[in-house]
């Protein structure tokens, strides 16, 4: 505009549009005294995969262009803003174990709905007729003593000494640590909002309207559940695109697909120690109710299943607060819908990341089941499969999408350079080339 005002308008309240909002009211060339940024999300803040993913952050996760830029914003809004205490913010151990799980007699670890089907895994160890739990022994000194000899960290007590395998360190606290999503998510939208960004929930975003010539983007239309559906439009210099798996919905030519993710939340039976594990667990003959959850053969030529065995591969994180957070294989049996309140949570899947949990943890087992959730992904299905960060050759729109599961790990050095793409034409933080949505749209 010719007097230098910006409308700027986020579409999406996950990760990446909240943290564009943080860098945009921080960008020096930002006045809050003409600018305008406003935030829209269909239903809640973090309602979809940001509230609900795994929040690990990895200097060894991808894409290597954008990876390093977020890894370090991530500890400068820890220091400026205690991200320790207000998201969880803190370095972990990060490592592939392989294990072998047992079968455990019991009814299923209390807490949320979706117990185990009676006669089934059973995995916490009650028994049908209130019989002792069964304990693993793992910190007995003959299994101690496996776990020293096989380089197992001695603070890694939580997982059955008896079962584990190998153990092979991905990453340690100067590579790897963690947030919890849903705070961190809600923290940036907060911080945004305190430096005058507009965060409107409820807000459905039907279309990006453009000048007639097609060239430069005009305004934004979008359906307001809080005043009984009524459409709104407000003007717009600029636009984010940043609305995860539903991207599409707003920019149909978007090659961006969508994956069904499940994961639960377990209070452990006393606090563990900070490590985030991507398991391989083989599972005994019989092991488990539903046997929908993909399943593999190892990745190792010792580690195969034999005759009615099985392997999977949860992700087990410890998180502060004594918490642990884990998750399954994803799925496409049931299609995107229309916002994140109408998600579909399979109640079986989330059993079956229980169950495989409590077969290598006494922790776990013996511990409740505080969430049973699922969320989508957002997939880049064209090109490289990196996330679609830059300009789309619009003028004044900015897509910033397809994080896949590293989202997380990459909203903070995403938001960072769409606050450049939209005050400066450019990126200026990290050479992402790569990343420019032009090579695909």
């Amino acid at each position: 505009m010719a007097d230098g005002k910006r409308n700027i308008v986020v579409i999406g309240g996950g990760i990446i549009g909240c943290t564009s909002a943080y860098y945009l009211t921080r960008h020096p060339s930002y006045d809050p005294a003409k600018d305008t940024i406003t935030l829209l999300e269909a239903s809640k803040i973090a309602g979809g995969a940001s509230g609900k993913a795994g929040g690990l952050l990895a200097l060894w996760a991808y894409p290597s262009s954008l990876v390093p830029l977020s890894y370090g914003l991530h500890k400068q809004l820890s220091d400026e803003h205690g991200g320790e205490e207000r998201w969880g913010y803190r370095a972990v151990h990060c490592a592939q174990v392989e294990c072998v799980g047992r079968y455990l007699g019991g009814p299923a670890v209390k807490g949320k709905t979706g117990e185990a089907v009676p006669g089934k895994n059973e995995p916490t160890g009650y028994g049908e007729s209130g019989k002792e739990r069964v304990s693993l022994q793992k910190r007995d000194p003959k299994a101690l003593g496996k776990l020293r000899a096989a380089g197992v960290p001695g603070d890694l007590d939580w997982v059955d000494a008896e079962g584990l395998r190998t153990y092979d360190e991905m990453g340690d606290p100067s590579t790897t640590a963690q947030v919890h999503p849903f705070q961190f998510t809600s923290a940036m939208a907060e911080l945004a909002a305190e430096k005058g960004a507009q965060v409107r929930v409820g807000a459905a975003v039907k279309k990006i309207n453009y000048k007639a010539s097609g060239d430069a983007v005009e305004s934004v239309t979008y359906e307001d559940k809080n005043n009984a559906g009524k459409t709104e439009t407000i003007p717009a210099t600029d636009v984010v695109v940043a609305a995860g798996p539903w991207t599409a919905n707003v920019y149909p030519t978007a090659p961006i697909s969508a994956l069904r993710a499940h994961s639960v939340t377990i209070r452990p039976s006393r606090p563990v120690s900070a490590y985030a594990i991507f398991t391989q667990i083989k599972l005994p003959a019989g092991f488990g109710q539903t046997n929908e959850s993909n399943r593999g053969k190892g990745n190792k030529k010792g580690f195969k299943a034999g005759w009615g065995e099985q392997i999977v591969s949860p992700e087990i994180y410890a998180r502060p607060k004594n918490e642990v957070y884990a998750c399954g294989e994803g799925d496409r049996m049931i299609a995107l819908p229309k916002s994140t309140d109408d998600v579909e949570v399979d109640e079986s899947r989330c059993q079956d990341i229980v169950d495989y949990c409590a077969s290598i943890s006494d922790e776990l087992r013996d511990g409740e089941v505080t969430a049973r959730q699922a969320c989508y992904l957002p997939n880049v299905s064209a090109g490289s499969g990196h996330p679609l960060v830059g300009l789309t050759g619009v003028k004044g729109e900015v897509m910033a999408a397809g994080h896949t599961c590293w989202g997380i790990q990459n909203g903070p050095g995403t938001g960072k350079l769409v606050s450049e793409f939209v005050f400066e034409g450019e990126a200026m933080s990290a050479k992402v080339k790569g990343l420019d949505p032009r090579n695909v749209l």
